[in-house]
């Protein structure tokens, strides 16, 4: 008698097939649990071909991560639900290991250790949002010591994750997150008003709200490549719209849009003495930029 599965992995795909292609034959080859693959084709120019053994979703029109996510989240049966981005690698027993790791946290949201291509530790655990974290990270003067356990602290990444450890935190990143199918369908999983970004901190903290808390498992890893294929503009665009919409659902939008209105200012300034002492800055260009951003004007 065929096994039910145990984890729903859903994979969002759009643009290159052949990074959801290893990530899905990676999964197809997991040890130690049955799986039911999803791959939501979020209307990519470059479909997603039919795998065997794969169920494929393919959406109408391109409406971002979350609502990809939303869509291949429908047929699911199995209990438990892993989202996972298109672009990562993993071992044999990762969704195992990940499980077995998430175990005596159930119900609860469990991030894995991602790394970088490196091998470094990305910033995968994170405190909910606030304004200050938002400004310290616009500050570009500040740029150079981000590198500095207190700036990671204050631009909201939770140093406490560290490889090896496993501890409850505010948020885990949205590349590899395992939690119950039945929780995320009862808070309405992922808001799709956030086209790219700030989805997963939303669904998390209506989780949190719900009794269901998010937990970093350091004792599991995968490794993110993450980005590339996109411009790093349109990332950032992406990046400051979602915040802008999840401090406008969470409270503190327009507090936002003054503070880093005025870190702004700050750049500007730090931007214009390093153009008198040669280097090469456009302040004003600079500035400009970030205001668009900032509110949300022609681009």
């Amino acid at each position: 008698m065929p096994t039910e599965p145990e984890v729903a992995v859903v994979v969002p795909h759009h643009g290159d097939p052949t990074p959801t292609l290893t990530t899905v034959r990676a999964l197809l080859a997991q040890e130690d649990v049955a799986l039911e693959v999803v791959v939501a084709d979020d209307a990519s120019p470059e479909p997603f071909p039919d795998v065997p053994g794969v169920t494929v979703v393919r959406r109408a029109r391109n409406g971002g991560f979350g609502a990809a996510v939303g869509s291949g989240v429908e047929p699911v049966t199995a209990p438990l639900l892993l989202v996972l981005n298109s672009d990562v690698c993993f071992n044999p027993t990762f969704v195992a290991d990940l499980v077995a790791a998430a175990a005596p946290w159930q119900p609860a949201v469990v991030g894995p250790l991602v790394l970088d291509p490196d091998g470094t530790p990305a910033p995968t655990a994170r405190h909910f949002p606030t304004t200050t974290h938002q400004v310290v990270e616009w500050l570009t003067p500040l740029a150079r010591f981000r590198g500095r356990r207190a700036l990671r602290e204050a631009v909201g990444h939770d140093t406490r994750a560290v490889p090896g450890a496993v501890l409850p935190v505010d948020w885990v990143v949205g590349a590899a997150m395992l939690l119950p199918t039945a929780a995320f369908r009862a808070v309405g999983g992922f808001d799709e008003r956030y086209f790219m970004n700030s989805e997963e901190v939303d669904l998390q903290r209506r989780l949190r709200g719900a009794g269901v808390p998010s937990v970093f498992a350091g004792t599991v890893s995968l490794t993110h490549v993450g980005g590339g294929s996109s411009d790093p503009g349109l990332r950032r665009r992406w990046l400051v719209e979602s915040r802008m919409a999840y401090a406008g659902r969470w409270g503190g939008r327009r507090r936002l849009v003054a503070a880093l209105t005025a870190a702004t200012a700050v750049n500007a300034a730090a931007n214009t003495a390093r153009r008198v002492a040669g280097r090469d800055v456009a302040p004003l260009a600079t500035a400009r930029q970030e205001l668009r951003l900032i509110r949300g004007g022609p681009r």
